[in-house]
């Protein structure tokens, strides 16, 4: 009997090569639908895509998309309501805002010509936001939708300047010419006024300073004091090598005499002398010969008047012949009188007591006067006396007990001041160096 072949036996190669190919794909697919579980299986996993970050617009720390930036300055008499009505602020909130921000900033200090930046919602032009700058160090954030106030401070940098000039026409002109600040040169004036006659300079002098400016986002917004000097008069040197003693830090010559004096040399900052103290001047408002016992001072008017030394306001009053003026007694040798004032500064009445310094009015025409100026008096036990020829004695010099501190600080100082180059440019004879 013959047997009946088995199915496996009577497969034909071609089907055996198709079965094959089945269970070999099936074998793939169940490794993707049915994944092992063993510690060895193969993670698969998917990379997130990256995440988009929308680039911030920032104005004074704000985000500003959306918004539109307005600014301007302030007008003469605007209030902030003034300001922020084109913008429809309810008055309410600006009331209310003006309210709680007292303690960070009264809005009635708002002045003309400082600037201030308003944004506004692109589609309802509402003001959001309202900053002020009250000057170039910081600035004021108003939210207004908040109602919350807060103040930053720009980053300030301290930058060393070094520089030198020599004079072909006067102090100010020659020192504005280098870039110097009229805060500076009034430093400067002060500290030599006692030394040099800044009226009477010659072609020639030469003089260096050591100083600091104050900078906000690459802008000089003001000056530290004098750190070192130098003046050369008439070929003789000046060095200013500044020197703490008895606690009280001074400018000493290269001696070690003190720069320091009971008075300053001008009751203005460095200014023009217009009329010196003489016996035989004709008067320019009388018509007639009579003797100027004073000096005086051309400035514009309003031009700050200050007292040249510590003393007691005995007279502050109006007459014809003198305008508004004020009288000081320092001591009991010395008094000084200002007159023309076109106003008294607030609290100068007699028995007022004044620091070296201390503005006592403004520089006028009241009285006899043809234009604007300060006719300044001076008495020595009594008797009026020529300011400009009067040897004020100076605070006392570099004691034994510093003179080794002194002399050290000294050959640094004036080390410092040799290194400062001199090189012309443009007809001015400049150098200056300018150090983080």
């Amino acid at each position: 009997m013959k047997k009946t072949p088995h199915f496996t036996q009577i497969m034909t190669r071609k089907n055996w090569i198709f079965t094959a190919s089945v269970i070999s794909l099936a074998a793939v697919f169940s490794v993707y639908i049915f994944p092992k579980k063993s510690s060895e299986q193969e993670i698969v996993s998917e990379q997130p895509l990256p995440e988009i970050v929308e680039q911030e617009e920032l104005v004074y720390g704000i985000n500003v998309k959306g918004l539109d930036v307005v600014e301007g300055v302030v007008g003469k008499n605007q209030t902030l309501a003034s300001i922020l009505a084109p913008f429809n602020v309810p008055y309410q909130i600006i009331d209310e805002i003006a309210r709680k921000s007292k303690d960070i900033f009264d809005v009635r200090k708002i002045a003309f010509n400082k600037k201030f930046t308003i944004l506004t919602d692109k589609d309802s032009s509402l003001a959001q936001f309202f900053i002020y700058e009250p000057n170039p160090a910081e600035f004021v954030v108003f939210k207004l939708d908040e109602g919350e106030v807060y103040k930053e401070e720009r980053p300030v940098e301290w930058r060393k300047v070094e520089l030198g000039g020599e004079i072909s026409s006067n102090l100010y002109v020659n020192m504005t010419e280098l870039g110097i600040s009229p805060d500076l040169i009034d430093q400067f004036a002060d500290l030599y006024g006692w030394v040099v006659d800044f009226q009477r300079l010659q072609k020639g002098d030469k003089f260096k300073v050591v100083f600091s400016e104050k900078v906000v986002e690459g802008q000089v917004i003001g000056i530290g004091d004098i750190e070192t000097a130098y003046f050369e008069h008439m070929g003789e040197p000046f060095h200013a090598i500044p020197f703490e003693q008895n606690g009280e830090k001074s400018f000493f010559d290269q001696n070690g005499n003190s720069f320091k004096k009971a008075f300053l040399r001008d009751p203005l900052k460095y200014t023009r002398i217009s009329s010196r103290y003489n016996l035989n001047r004709f008067h320019p408002v009388q018509k007639r010969y009579k003797a100027h016992l004073g000096t005086d001072y051309a400035a514009p008017t309003g031009t700050e008047i200050r007292s040249v030394g510590d003393g007691t306001v005995v007279e502050a009053r109006y007459t014809s012949a003198n305008g508004n003026f004020v009288k000081i007694k320092h001591n009991g040798t010395y008094t000084t009188q200002y007159l023309h004032m076109s106003k008294i500064a607030s609290g100068m009445k007699p028995g007022a007591r004044v620091k070296q310094g201390q503005v006592i009015g403004f520089v006028g025409s009241t009285g006899l006067a043809t234009g604007p100026h300060l006719c300044f008096r001076f008495w020595k036990n009594g008797k009026q006396e020529d300011w400009l020829k009067e040897k004020i004695p100076p605070s006392d010099p570099i004691s034994k007990d510093n003179r080794l501190a002194f002399d050290q600080v000294k050959m640094e100082k004036m080390q410092q001041i040799a290194a400062i180059p001199y090189s012309k440019a443009d007809g001015i004879l400049l150098a200056k160096n300018n150090q983080k």
